[in-house]
């Protein structure tokens, strides 16, 4: 269940009850005339089934300029009408996306942040010392630490919906957080080769970590596996499952690998890790837009009253 609230102008608040007492997911619906002061108006509150959250924003959409919508989860519903709501609500609750919750989640991803290129530095970082050493636990956690799904999620709901701004935004916060992170472990790596702390042969890695640098099919199909699970887990609330995601592809090592082997001047060992990083970028993004696609197409009850 979502929690709802609003503030509505007094002269619509009897338009946003008739969309809510319509609505057969909504439930709990309680009215506090005159409260709101800024912006002033009454303050509605009520319970919706995720699976009907769509169709009520999109019957609302005039409050975004008239008053407010918020909405938040509800971690425990103890509630006999709200279990009702659910059950009378279209579709499964876990398969229900919010379109306008998600539109502001990859928003926020989209932007160059310092909290986004620290992470991916450090990711980076990380992954060039699991290189070296041969450490597949220190590449494993580089993985994890990326954040780099998230502007690619920016990216195909972007590209889904025709919100090109938004697109490139999340395509230039990638480009220059790779560009930055591969240069920063460049320069420590450069740093390492004129202490003598590595060499040449620091890149002669064993067979578990070869696949940084030897894109093939299969490289492109775990990207495009990962992809659909990375948007479904945004997309359902499961963000558990993004951890899968991380350790399934190898943007972020093979981020480090490059770094590592420009230091070393190794071009061959460049130009394989370069392409498994386009080849697991250009997967997870083909895979992620089909996956929104078919979610908006295909399960028309968690797609209702979209403004994707």
């Amino acid at each position: 269940m979502l929690h709802l609230r609003l503030i509505s102008p007094a002269a619509r608040t009897h338009d946003v009850l008739e969309v809510l007492e319509r609505c057969p997911g909504a439930t709990n619906i309680v009215v506090f005339p005159g409260v709101a002061v800024t912006p002033r108006g009454d303050l509605v509150q009520a319970d919706l089934a995720r699976e009907s959250a769509n169709e009520v924003i999109g019957a609302l959409s005039w409050l975004h300029e008239e008053g407010s919508i918020a909405l938040e989860e509800i971690d425990l519903a103890l509630s006999k009408a709200a279990e009702e709501a659910v059950e009378e609500a279209p579709g499964a609750p876990d398969d229900a996306v919010v379109w306008e919750h998600l539109a502001q989640r990859v928003s926020g991803e989209s932007k160059i942040t310092w909290a986004f290129l620290v992470f991916l530095a450090i990711a980076t970082q990380l992954a060039g010392i699991g290189v070296v050493l041969n450490s597949i636990v220190l590449i494993v956690g580089a993985m994890v630490l990326g954040p780099e799904f998230g502007a690619i999620a920016a990216i195909c709901f972007g590209v889904l919906g025709g919100r090109w701004r938004l697109a490139v935004g999340a395509f230039r916060t990638l480009v220059t957080g790779f560009a930055l992170a591969i240069a920063v472990t460049f320069v420590c790596a450069l740093v390492s080769v004129w202490l003598g702390w590595i060499d040449a042969d620091s890149l002669r890695v064993n067979e578990e970590v070869q696949f940084i640098v030897k894109p093939d099919r299969w490289s492109f199909i775990v990207a495009m596996l990962a992809g659909v699970a990375g948007v479904l887990s945004i997309t359902s609330g499961k963000s558990s499952a993004l951890i899968g995601v991380f350790i399934s592809v190898t943007t972020v090592p093979a981020a480090g690998y490059v770094a590592v082997a420009l230091a070393l001047r190794e071009w061959t060992e460049v130009a394989g890790s370069v392409a498994q990083l386009a080849l697991n970028v250009a997967g997870m993004l083909v895979a992620g837009t089909v996956t929104l696609a078919v979610q908006r197409r295909f399960w028309p009850q968690v797609g209702r009253g979209s403004s994707v």
